[in-house]
């Protein structure tokens, strides 16, 4: 995997990052099936793309040197970027935090709210009982998080995030972090969000993967075969909606909605299918265009836009 793979995302990220920019690395995992599988992804335009994974020997949440063993080959992979590693509440151990910041990295991680935490000159008490509202935040510089002893201190952001469109949060995030604000680490957690995106295109969203019979060996090999797939299929979508040639594909804006309709892995996974479809009903699609010639111009847009689409990356 490495040897295969290593080059290909170094390569793409190139094209992406300047050196010594900053990238955002989500630390996650997903079961399928009977396969745990903790991965590390690195987040660009709310999408994540997959650099590093690995299969665990057991059901449940990773542990420390696990997570350990995901993120040193991307360290040294990503040697010329700044770094910010995120994670959701599997990885709230304070181990990981500290292993970080010792080697210079940033990073987010969310905590379980009956996490306990300490001000200076402060008794230990849970995350629960900080007081806050639906739209507030708060920052705490060097605090103790957790009771255990040999860990030194980080900066703890609180943040629940306002009503909106009648949908309330349950409650807030609360993330430990070396960043110096709350504001940069809740927009910079924002991002995770990115890998359930990845994590759904690899799944019923793109190319089933929970549908596979494979064992573990041979899951390893299919999910290089996907992340190749899938990293091919954004950056076909991310041409195409470049050049402007998404509507040949898909609708891409519908009345009374705010989002996009379409993803650009979507519109580079099914730019195909368009281009497929279209050949095989050439003839047909001659024969209407000498009948109706004032449709002719348009007709000859779209031979263009299937050249566009079908140039290589």
């Amino acid at each position: 995997m490495v040897l295969l793979w290593f080059p290909i995302i170094e390569e793409i990220l190139s094209r992406l990052f300047k050196p010594q920019s900053q990238l955002i690395i989500a630390l996650d995992r997903t079961q399928w099936k009977d396969n745990n599988i903790l991965m590390v992804s690195v987040i660009y335009q709310k999408r994540a793309l997959p650099i590093f994974w690995c299969l665990l020997d057991k059901e449940g949440c990773s542990n420390f040197p696990e997570q350990q063993k995901v993120l040193r080959p991307v360290i040294r992979l990503l040697k010329h970027y700044q770094l910010v590693i995120i994670g959701d509440r599997e990885f709230h151990g304070v181990e990981l935090g500290n292993w970080l910041h010792r080697q210079g990295f940033n990073f987010v991680f969310r905590q379980k709210k009956d996490t306990t935490f300490r001000e200076k000159r402060h008794k230990f008490r849970p995350l629960s009982k900080i007081p806050l509202y639906p739209g507030e935040r708060r920052f705490y510089q060097q605090v103790n998080l957790t009771q255990n002893k040999g860990f030194g201190r980080c900066n703890l952001a609180v943040y629940w995030k306002r009503k909106y469109r009648g949908k309330q949060e349950t409650s807030p995030w609360y993330l430990s972090t070396n960043l110096p604000d709350v504001s940069t680490a809740v927009k910079i957690y924002r991002q995770r969000f990115g890998i359930e995106a990845m994590f759904r295109d690899c799944k019923t969203g793109g190319y089933n993967l929970e549908g596979s019979q494979a064992n573990s060996d041979r899951l390893i090999r299919l999910i290089l075969l996907i992340a190749f797939a899938m990293t091919s299929a954004w950056l076909q979508g991310q041409k195409t909606q470049f050049t402007r040639k998404q509507s040949y594909i898909c609708r891409p804006n519908e009345p009374k909605r705010t989002t996009r309709r379409h993803s650009a892995f979507w519109i580079g996974l099914y730019g195909q299918n368009w281009i497929v479809s279209l050949n095989e009903c050439q003839e047909l699609v001659r024969e209407m265009m000498a009948a109706v010639r004032n449709k002719q111009p348009f007709y000859h847009q779209g031979l263009m836009a299937m050249m566009l689409i079908h140039q290589p990356l």
